[in-house]
């Protein structure tokens, strides 16, 4: 039966965690979930720029920016950056600090530039570190942070070597901001995650989608793997977590399907007879 709406985080449950091309059994359960009227939506912390190489997947819209940027179909329906002054307070305190930063804007992306290298010397198993490493030595457009234009930006993405690095920053954005930590194993001596405007999240995006299309939100499937799905899966209707994901979000999901790399999604798609 139709009429719901899917929403998929990207890295880790989509695709592995730095890439952009999904399983081909993905694929092949989300064209049969739309044959059948629902519609299926990515829904990821990523910014508009980075996930524009699945687009040609023919998704049905886009919660971006964990949930800053939303559209449905070609239409802009939400749209929040974060004020000139909040940014440049933001990057003042974290730069103060030694911590690494990039800034996210829905036409691209500005690193550190010396981040390649920290990120170098991280081990394996943080998905948004892995992505980092990826989209860094593929050169997938993350510019020098002195390239930087002033286009307006959505989240900053952080890495640290220690937690007590971010404290000044949260004490000057404690009222704007929620700094999203990575409850992943952390392999070497790095902390990473981002900040997110408390004005939004994956949640508010789901919600805001649900009422423009007229689905109650009973209807709303949401499938994710990371801490910053959590607002994602607390929103909709019915949750998925990957095998893969993070231990505190299994818990709280209604169903755990098989990783990413073992046609997880698929699998769930199927169990819940979406597709």
């Amino acid at each position: 039966m139709g009429n719901k709406i899917i929403f998929v985080d990207i890295d880790g449950t989509l695709v592995a965690p730095g890439t952009n091309v999904p399983p081909e059994s993905a694929l092949k359960a989300i064209k049969s979930a739309q044959k059948k009227g629902n519609k299926v939506f990515l829904c990821s912390g990523r910014n508009y720029d980075m996930l524009k190489p699945l687009l040609k997947y023919g998704f049905d819209g886009i919660v971006a920016s964990a949930g800053g940027y939303v559209m449905i179909g070609d239409e802009l329906i939400y749209d929040c950056p974060m004020t000139n002054e909040q940014r440049d307070i933001a990057i003042k305190a974290l730069h103060k600090h030694g911590v690494f930063c990039t800034l996210e804007a829905a036409s691209g992306s500005w690193g550190d530039s010396d981040l390649k290298d920290f990120i170098a010397e991280q081990g394996e198993g943080n998905s948004e570190i892995e992505r980092w490493r990826k989209a860094l030595a593929e050169d997938l457009h993350i510019r020098p942070f002195e390239e930087y234009d002033g286009t307006p930006v959505y989240k900053i993405v952080v890495m640290c070597r220690e937690m007590s690095q971010l404290d000044e920053a949260k004490e000057l954005l404690k009222d704007d901001f929620n700094f999203v930590m990575q409850i992943v194993p952390l392999h070497g001596n790095c902390v990473n995650g981002e900040l997110i405007n408390y004005k939004f999240n994956k949640g508010t995006g789901v919600k805001l989608v649900a009422e423009k299309l007229g689905i109650p939100i009973e209807d709303t499937y949401g499938f994710g793997d990371s801490m910053n799905d959590l607002e994602m899966i607390e929103a909709v209707g019915t949750s998925v977590c990957m095998e893969n994901g993070a231990a505190p979000l299994k818990e709280i999901s209604d169903i755990v399907c098989p990783a990413v790399d073992d046609d997880g999604l698929a699998a769930a798609f199927e169990q819940l007879n979406l597709s």
